[in-house]
């Protein structure tokens, strides 16, 4: 497409058509798109990062989430069932291999990304849930998990509260992350 392209605008003005010629048997120069510059980094004021911030995991209701298993990274969808602000509850089943990941390693990383490609990243530690009426009202606000569990006391049904260590918040490609304050 962009070599009939040239050769159109060749024939309108400009270059002799044996210099575009040339310039389409030479690869290197129109295969690869030009670099762009990286953008200016502005700041954002530690309260508006925050709210940024909750904005990005409100319209994201998918992150991905990074575990490791033998060395090896990991990274799945998850759907949160609890979200208090940068503290995620995900439920999990028992045989599931993110579950032994994170018995090994509790280190874990979730990616948030919106549709406008605003990234939250929350760096933290995943540990299950013990907490009975915590839990009782993770249980009773979401049907999906009565549905397919049938009972909170399914042997089956691990919580885990990722607590974070670290928030990191990036706008689109800027390709710099600022560091999101949490209390």
């Amino acid at each position: 497409m962009w070599a009939r392209d040239l050769r159109q605008r060749a024939n309108y003005a400009g270059p002799s058509r044996s210099y575009v010629e040339r310039l389409l048997n030479d690869r290197r120069v129109y295969c690869y798109p030009r670099r762009m510059g990286k953008p200016a980094m502005k700041q954002i004021d530690p309260d508006e990062l925050v709210r940024l911030s909750q904005e990005v995991i409100r319209s994201a209701r998918f992150p991905q989430l990074a575990t490791v298993d033998d060395g090896q990274p990991r990274v799945r969808p998850v759907s949160p069932v609890r979200v208090d602000g940068f503290t995620i509850y995900v439920a999990n089943l028992r045989n599931y291999h993110k579950t032994a990941e994170i018995a090994a390693n509790p280190r874990v990383e979730l990616c948030y990304l919106d549709e406008r490609h605003n990234q939250v990243r929350i760096t933290g530690i995943a540990e299950v849930l013990s907490d009975a009426p915590l839990l009782r009202e993770i249980w009773d606000s979401n049907p999906l998990l009565r549905n397919y569990l049938g009972s909170i006391d399914n042997p089956e049904l691990v919580i885990y509260r990722i607590r974070p260590g670290r928030v990191h918040y990036m706008q689109e490609w800027a390709l710099e992350y600022y560091e999101v304050p949490f209390a």
